[in-house]
């Protein structure tokens, strides 16, 4: 539109730059959704693991300036993987009743427009992480090259949850290298059980489309595992718990940390009572509410060590 039309059509000059507010705020608003900003569970189920990582691997409080580029670089780095995800399975999304109207599937955000959101995002992203050390710039290569191969591993993968899992757990190695300068074998232990973690609730998600994943012929875990959804979800809940238990013992936590896993423990058995009956509301409500299951576990470090 010729930036004087509307004057020439008898409007007054306030009405263009109120149709320029408004176009401005339209794509804002559909550039949070594209990035699910109003949405804060998924980059929350990233945060609590790499937060329980960076305090165990700094023995407590990590500073000010690693608490910032670890959570700002979550943030970010969830809402680029959101663009690059909907750009990915926009053929698949508009079949499935949960993403139809999501922005690039109903195209009201094109494709290079999400591209390029997802890519100042990763940017800004890295840009914080050259802020720590080349190690943890290392392993931020690793994490993005994951995150680019996630969204297509639901074509080849039975359970692309797994692929998922090593994806949002690479913020456990890198908070590691980021405070000492190397990866011990505990990160790793960490990283299992989190990979664990993410394929419990990432199954309970799929189990809200198994149906539609059906219909289209995509692969996930509640479709690979079947009827032995439910009990592999519990299974999965246990060996992160376990996991994070035993590796964290020589921390010296103390009863509080096993207050939080405990907890914890009891999250899973209300998580147990939603996704028994497979119900598409009670499996993305067990879904939803994992980051307090993820928050409980961190609260326990952080206090272990506040408390040690």
């Amino acid at each position: 539109m010729p930036a004087n039309y509307l004057v020439y059509r008898g409007f007054p000059e306030p009405a263009i730059e109120g149709v320029r507010v408004s176009f401005l705020q339209k794509k804002l608003s559909l550039y949070l959704d594209l990035i699910r900003w109003s949405r804060p569970a998924g980059w929350l189920l990233l945060l609590w693991p790499t937060l329980g990582a960076l305090w165990v691997a700094a023995g407590g409080f990590p500073g000010w300036h690693l608490l910032a580029v670890f959570v700002l670089g979550t943030v970010l780095m969830r809402s680029a993987g959101c663009c690059i995800n909907d750009v990915a399975d926009r053929e698949f999304d508009r079949h499935v009743k949960r993403t139809a109207n999501r922005p690039v599937t109903s195209g009201v955000v094109s494709v290079k427009e999400a591209l390029g959101v997802g890519a100042v995002l990763a940017l800004v992203s890295f840009a914080l992480v050259l802020t720590t050390n080349g190690l943890t710039v290392a392993l931020s290569f690793a994490a993005l090259a994951v995150t680019l191969i996630y969204p297509y591993a639901k074509r080849w993968v039975s359970m692309p949850q797994a692929v998922l899992g090593v994806a949002f757990g690479m913020g456990i190695p890198m908070a590691f290298a980021a405070v000492q300068g190397q990866v011990p074998t505990l990160a790793w232990v960490l990283m299992l059980g989190n990979l664990a973690w993410v394929l419990a609730y990432d199954t309970e998600y799929a189990m809200v489309d198994r149906d539609d994943d059906l219909k289209i012929g995509i692969q996930t875990s509640a479709i690979t595992l079947g009827r032995f959804d439910v009990p592999a979800v519990v299974l999965f809940y246990l060996i992160f718990i376990v996991l994070w238990t035993l590796a964290l013992r020589p921390e010296g936590l103390g009863a509080i940390y096993m207050v939080g896993i405990g907890l914890a423990l009891a999250q899973v058995v209300w998580h147990f009572t939603l996704i028994r009956g497979r119900s598409r509301d009670g499996c993305f409500k067990a879904f939803r509410l994992n980051h307090w299951l993820g928050a409980t576990v961190f609260a326990g470090v952080m206090l272990g060590y506040a408390l040690r």
